[in-house]
């Protein structure tokens, strides 16, 4: 199983959370923009793209395709039809078992949804974040609450029968009350998908730079983990699996693009930023938009980084990333794709967090405890 995943980098706002590269194109009001979607020429970008789309490796044909951002639902209807028509020419469809388009309510349209479902899109990620209108501000999103739930319908009507909502948690500011009726929302619309993030402070983001000049104070961990625990409950005793640490799938609706990252497979990265492992090597695409397409367009490489992992380096990120199961990491399967034993890699680490409480292990798989899914980034850290 190959990924494929390509980056889209323009979204309408930059929100105050966001470390992902995207141009901002509020050369209007966003009112306009969102009934417009025709000022912005992105011919340049699209070409650069095909460039990068007809220099895949052969073969490859991947199992998933990701469409992200940004927003890949900012493109003009006629440039998002001609994006999706070069990923037709360019990559064997019919291989593809999964192909997610992420898409923010306030860009997301009819005609757009139209495109999508005639295109071979089947599964649709949207952000909405949440249905609180304070958060919503507070986060910088363009859309209401009203407009999330309008764009959830919308995407019904169209056919779409395998829908993501995100939602972030943890919120300066808000309360539990709010989060919960936000979990409590996604249960009565009934998605087959919902990834419920902690919200973090990167580095070098408006919300960030707002904490460290006192603005604005993080949630507590304390409080954050009451939130994480009582949230999980409220979607398992709905039906939902909790099957990685941030996401909850309904029976055979995980997502598989996303398993291929936490299997420790290979993927390739098109756009701006992207990043891809493939035949061994990890590299990454320069995280500028005029540089990328000045690049390809001039016959060159758009990588900005790149690095061959040694075997024991790749072993301990494979474990690592794996971990983010919940059904955690099989003991056989890991020696059969790295060649490591697992306790011959880090058993002394692993025995203490069994100790500790955090992970648990059996002679079949090791995997994280209740206890360790919240100071998950602890734990890895120190495995790495």
């Amino acid at each position: 199983m190959y990924g494929l995943y390509i980056h889209i980098p323009f979204c309408v706002r930059k929100c105050l959370y966001c470390d992902f590269y995207s141009e901002a194109l509020e050369t209007q009001s966003i009112a306009n923009r969102l009934t417009s979607h025709e000022q912005h020429d992105n011919t340049e970008f699209l070409d650069a793209l095909e460039v990068e789309l007809q220099r895949l490796p052969s073969p490859f044909t991947p199992t998933t395709l990701f469409m992200g951002g940004g927003t890949p639902t900012e493109l003009s209807d006629t440039d998002f039809s001609r994006l999706l028509d070069m990923i037709h020419q360019h990559v064997d469809i019919r291989q593809v078992k999964e192909w997610t388009c992420e898409s923010n309510p306030g860009t997301l349209t009819q005609s757009k949804t139209r495109i999508m479902h005639q295109k071979g899109i089947n599964r649709i990620s949207l952000g909405v974040q949440s249905f609180d209108a304070r958060n919503l501000e507070f986060l910088g999103r363009i859309h209401s609450a009203q407009e999330a739930i309008e764009g959830y319908h919308l995407l019904r009507d169209g056919g779409f029968t395998n829908l993501n909502l995100d939602i972030i948690y943890g919120i300066p500011g808000s309360t539990f009350k709010t989060h919960f009726e936000d979990a409590e929302k996604i249960i009565t619309l009934d998605p087959e998908h919902t990834s419920f993030y902690c919200l973090t402070f990167e580095e070098g983001t408006p919300l960030t730079k707002l904490r460290d000049k006192g603005f604005v104070q993080e949630v507590h961990s304390e409080e954050e983990r009451d939130q994480f625990e009582k949230i999980r409950s409220k979607f398992t005793q709905a039906g939902y699996k909790h099957y990685e640490i941030s996401n909850y799938a309904k029976p055979h609706y995980e997502c598989q693009h996303n398993l291929i990252y936490w299997s420790g497979k290979e993927y390739i990265g098109c756009g701006p930023s992207s990043h891809s492992h493939w035949g061994g090597v990890r590299y990454s695409n320069i995280p500028n938009l005029k540089k990328y397409c000045n690049r390809l367009l001039s016959d060159q490489s758009a990588r900005h980084f790149e690095e061959c992992l040694k075997p024991e380096a790749k072993a301990r990120e494979t474990l690592v990333i794996g971990l983010r199961r919940l059904e955690g990491v099989s003991r056989h399967e890991f020696k059969k794709q790295t060649g490591f034993d697992i306790d011959t890699l880090c058993g002394s680490h692993i025995e203490k967090f069994c100790e500790q409480g955090l992970l648990q292990q059996t002679h079949q798989k090791v995997q994280l405890t209740d206890e360790g899914l919240f100071v998950s980034d602890a734990i890895f850290s120190e495995l790495i």
